[in-house]
């Protein structure tokens, strides 16, 4: 009996003591929590081109109103589009505070990777020195099949449509090539508010419609980002058919969504974009 008393208050004390020496510890080391930065996005591959190309979305914002913002889907032929969503990219990086608290923001700054790499020779980011100049007109804006992504869309969908005065291949089928299907589940996926889509050379901005017509939200966001940064507002492009766009099968999916076309195929005129993205921000962040 003895013996047994003895060896339990050696266990007790060695707990004590184990007990001690974990407090000592932990009061001198109090554990580190790492704070998530709220300013950096969060990245993430949609999908891959024909050529294997990453296809990638960066998300800043946890709110319950999503904007997308997306550039290149004429890959390298205008490779401004694309320079423009990494400048925003960028910006959004360094001032997150722009972004409401009510609204989440996804840029996909390149939807033609595979083009874009025609003009640049560089997988993701690239400088204006990169863009390999004196080359046939048209040059990336296809993807490696030979399709036009922005044709490739099921909004009246058609095997052949035209750019100015070019026939230009549309796929076997709405969706056939992988940069279009990578984009259409991604939306569905996350159901934007709206979408702005960055091209070049029409100095405009452009409502999107198909068979019911043009969203009345289209309209909205329309001028609102026409008025702020000083690009007309034409509710529809009528300067040759198009069929198969991309932002043309949201509005048939009722996802009103607009094309920003900038001045020229070199510049990405920052200061005019900033304020029509700034103005979207302020009509969904108050809303």
């Amino acid at each position: 009996m003895n013996f047994f008393l003895s060896k339990r208050n050696v266990i007790i004390i060695i707990l004590m003591v184990l007990g001690v020496v974990l407090f000592f510890l932990f009061k001198s080391k109090p554990v580190e929590v790492t704070k998530i930065d709220d300013s950096k996005p969060v990245m993430t591959i949609i999908g891959t081109s024909v050529e294997g190309r990453n296809i990638e979305a960066y998300t800043f914002g946890k709110g319950e109103k999503h904007l997308f913002f997306v550039g290149g889907i004429h890959g390298g032929y205008e490779w401004n589009s694309v320079m423009l969503a990494y400048k925003f990219l960028d910006y959004l990086t360094l001032n997150p505070e722009i972004i409401f608290s009510n609204l989440t923001v996804t840029v996909i700054p390149s939807a033609n990777p595979d083009g874009l790499y025609q003009v640049t020779k560089k997988d993701g980011r690239f400088a204006v020195s990169d863009v390999i100049n004196n080359l046939p007109n048209g040059t990336g804006r296809f993807n490696v099949h030979g399709v036009d992504l922005n044709r490739n869309f099921d909004c009246n969908w058609q095997a052949t449509s035209t750019w100015k005065g070019n026939t230009v291949s549309a796929g076997t089928k709405p969706f056939s090539e992988p940069e279009a299907l990578a984009l259409k589940n991604f939306i569905l996926k996350d159901k934007p508010l709206a979408t702005v889509f960055w091209h070049s050379q029409s100095n405009a901005v452009y409502a999107s419609q198909c068979e019911r017509g043009i969203l009345s939200e289209t309209v909205n966001i329309m001028d609102t980002y026409a008025k702020a940064s000083g690009y007309p507002a034409i509710k529809t492009f009528d300067s040759y058919a198009v069929t198969g766009a991309v932002e043309d099968w949201l509005a048939s999916i009722n996802i009103p969504a607009i094309t920003v076309e900038l001045k020229t195929h070199e510049t990405i005129e920052w200061e005019q974009n900033l304020a029509g993205i700034k103005a979207l921000f302020d009509y969904y962040g108050q809303k």
